[in-house]
Parts: structure tokens; C-alpha cells; sequence
């Protein structure tokens, strides 16, 4: 599903370019789901960025099922990213002048989703959302705002799930809610690759990388799905 090469990514900086990612290689599979670890300022954001065909690397390839994005136009990127590729933020990314149904449904913007409005309320009903479906994001917990991403990310049935500390501001209970729906969308063949400070995250995952100054450290097996 997701396929890194030798990828390299820096940024300009006062004293040269910084080098956030530094050839990187790795590869999650279907029915995959990958943490990675590392402090703050190690690559893991950027690293997501690039795989998610948000941020262009200065070298290396990335294939999401066997297709580079980086090779398409920016419209067509656009259409295969939102086809291939469920985003889930530390920061939510709702937009606040839309509903809760409203959010859900912010990907059929970029291309038509077929029975797109029963599966948002689907979605609210599975992650006991049905009650907030009128809601703005500033009347919700932190909780409900994440469940709100994560089934916006859903919504089209992705096959990739990227996640960027989605359970660094939630309490256990919403944690756990959104970490079992990740394990979940693994076990059914999609990939997901989870960039996390968060033991409890991390230990639901099959394996876990290390990212340290932008280079994977290791690989250690933490259970199978």
C-alpha cells in the first residue's frame, strides 16, 4: 500500500537546509497498521506530509498502491489523494462555519461520493456522533471534534490512513475510541501509518518505528493484527 524510497526532504534555515526527513525507506502493507515514534522536531509530520502527497520530497520515490502521486498533475494528485488517502490531525482541521454532517462531508467537494450523506450519518451513528450532527466544531469536546475528523477521514472509503498524534489532546476514553476504529480499517486491508507520542497508541499497533533526527532507527515487532 505505502512505499518509501531513500526519501529526502529539507527546508531553508538561517545557517543552510535543515533536513527534516533523511532517506527514508520503509513499506506498509494492507492490513498494516505502523507507529512512529520520535521526539518533537524528528521528521514524523513532514515524513506523512510527503507520503501523503501534501509535501514533495527533494528526492526518493513514494508509490501508494504501486501509483507515485508526485508523477501526476496537481489536479489529478489532488483527485488521487482524495480517493487514496484518509487524513487525521492532532488539530482536527474542521472548518468552523460548517456543521458536524457538513465536515463529514467536506470530501465529495473534491469529487462526488456515491450514498455520500447516509454514509456520514453512518459514520456519526458508529462514532456516537447522530446527537452533535448540527453542531459547530467550537460547541464540541475535544473528543468529539477527533471523531469528527476521523469519520470525515473515513467517509471515502480510503485505503491509506495517515495519523498525526490524533490522540495527543484526548482523554483515554476518546483515545481508545479512535485507536480501535484505526485497528479496525487495518484489519479490514487498509494501511495506516500512525505518528504518535503516545505509548498507549503505539501499543496498538503491529509494529513500531523510531525516527530520530530524520532517519529511521528501528523496526520492532509489537504484536501481529
Amino acid at each position: 500500500m505505502i512505499q518509501v524510497s531513500h526519501l529526502t526532504k529539507s527546508f531553508p534555515g538561517p545557517r543552510g537546509p535543515v533536513v527534516a526527513v533523511d532517506d527514508v525507506t520503509l513499506r506498509v502493507e494492507a492490513g498494516q497498521f505502523v507507529a512512529l515514534q520520535g521526539p518533537s522536531g524528528c521528521g514524523k509530520t513532514t515524513l506523512l506530509l510527503a507520503v501523503g502527497a501534501l509535501l514533495r520530497p527533494d528526492s526518493g520515490t513514494i508509490l501508494l498502491e504501486g501509483r507515485n502521486p508526485y508523477a501526476l498533475g496537481p489536479d489529478a494528485r489532488a483527485l488521487f489523494r482524495a480517493a487514496a488517502v484518509g487524513f487525521v490531525f492532532q488539530q482536527y482541521h474542521l472548518v468552523p462555519y460548517l456543521n458536524v454532517i457538513d465536515n463529514v462531508l467536506a470530501p465529495t467537494i473534491a469529487r462526488p461520493i456515491a450514498g455520500a450523506r447516509a454514509k456520514a450519518a453512518a459514520l456519526l451513528g458508529r462514532f456516537g456522533l447522530e446527537p452533535r450532527a448540527d453542531h459547530f466544531p467550537s460547541q464540541l469536546s475535544a473528543g468529539e471534534r477527533q471523531r469528527v475528523a476521523l469519520a470525515r477521514a473515513l467517509l471515502p472509503d480510503p485505503r491509506v490512513l495517515l495519523a498525526d498524534e490524533p490522540t495527543g489532546n484526548l482523554d483515554r476514553e476518546n483515545a481508545t475510541v479512535i485507536l480501535q476504529a484505526m485497528t479496525e480499517f487495518a484489519a479490514a486491508g487498509g494501511a495506516v501509518l500512525l505518528a504518535t507520542h503516545d505509548a498507549q497508541a503505539a501499543a496498538c499497533s503491529g509494529c513500531t518505528l523510531r525516527m530520530e533526527r530524520g532517519k529511521l532507527i528501528n523496526m520492532a515487532a509489537a504484536r501481529s493484527n
